[in-house]
């Protein structure tokens, strides 16, 4: 049995009761290290604070063994029980989903713990979950590539009045162009997307592409670190929200679309204001 177990989003207490069950009677459990990652970190010293309290050794699992080692954690899976453990919920990422179909074909069972994810956390702003468009992923630009595809899929969303959660990149254990070139992997060092830079690279495409979508005045909603003891949740205008300073990682952003009174009557409670944490010099609401 292939089992994929949702962490949720703060620390290693998150897992559900039924979730760490499972993985007490695992013979083997690895943890995905690159799509999301918990307040303390994945890492070596991460997994020791896993394993504590999971009373299991835990194995990373990073993108290059997911994605072209997967069958060798489906093969110890068709033997005995296998879990793999997810920042989140198991289906927050479309890397899980191929595992499920990778397993199905090779008629592995599996069976899912669900979990918290960003994808209902954002909820605690006060807007409502039912009134999001589709979700976008703010890549980090370079030098070279500018990728701007979020930007029609952000303009359809707020056409129709819905609300824009902006996933922003995260970049783990990614082999630098350079060392490709020389045939030799050398990896950069995990760089996490800040609300500042998501909104920076989206106020760049506007000005590029000019068809009004959204401008410094559009409020948005700034998360950081959601589930954890210290999240932050800040209202403002792009403008606004590029005066704070989130701190650590991870970071994810919301367009606000049409508002219900409720709504507004929320996002209130979390309008910058010149207590807000994090707020440089005097930039307020």
């Amino acid at each position: 049995m292939l089992y994929l177990i949702g962490l949720g989003l703060g620390d290693e207490r998150d897992i559900t009761l039924r979730g760490l069950e499972i993985v007490k009677k695992c013979k083997k459990v690895y943890i995905e290290a690159y799509t999301s990652l918990l307040s303390f970190g994945i890492s070596s010293v991460g997994c020791s604070t896993l394993e504590e309290l999971y009373g299991r050794s835990i194995t990373l699992a990073d993108r290059e063994m997911v994605e072209e080692r997967a069958n060798d954690i489906l093969s110890e899976a068709r033997d005995s029980h296998v879990a793999f453990l997810v920042v989140g919920d198991p289906f927050g990422a479309t890397t899980h989903t191929d595992l499920v179909v990778r397993a199905k074909k090779m008629g592995v069972e599996v069976k899912v713990v669900h979990n918290a994810s960003v994808m209902n956390a954002v909820g605690a702003c006060g807007l409502q979950l039912y009134r999001y468009g589709e979700t976008v992923s703010i890549p980090f630009f370079t030098e070279s590539w500018r990728p701007d595809s979020f930007y029609e899929k952000i303009q359809i969303n707020r056409t129709l009045g819905l609300h824009t959660l902006c996933l922003l990149d995260i970049r783990v254990k990614e082999p630098s162009l350079e060392s490709l070139c020389r045939g030799k992997k050398q990896y950069e060092p995990p760089r996490y997307m800040t609300i500042n830079t998501a909104i920076e690279q989206l106020l760049e495409v506007e000005q590029t592409r000019g068809e009004s979508v959204y401008n410094e005045d559009t409020t948005c909603v700034g998360f950081a670190r959601l589930g954890s003891e210290d999240q932050m949740v800040v209202v403002g205008s792009l403008r606004q929200l590029l005066m704070v300073d989130f701190g650590a990682p991870l970071h994810c952003l919301v367009i606000v679309g049409k508002t219900h009174p409720v709504e507004e009557e929320m996002l209130d409670f979390y309008t910058v204001r010149k207590e807000t944490p994090g707020l440089k010099e005097k930039e307020t609401a």
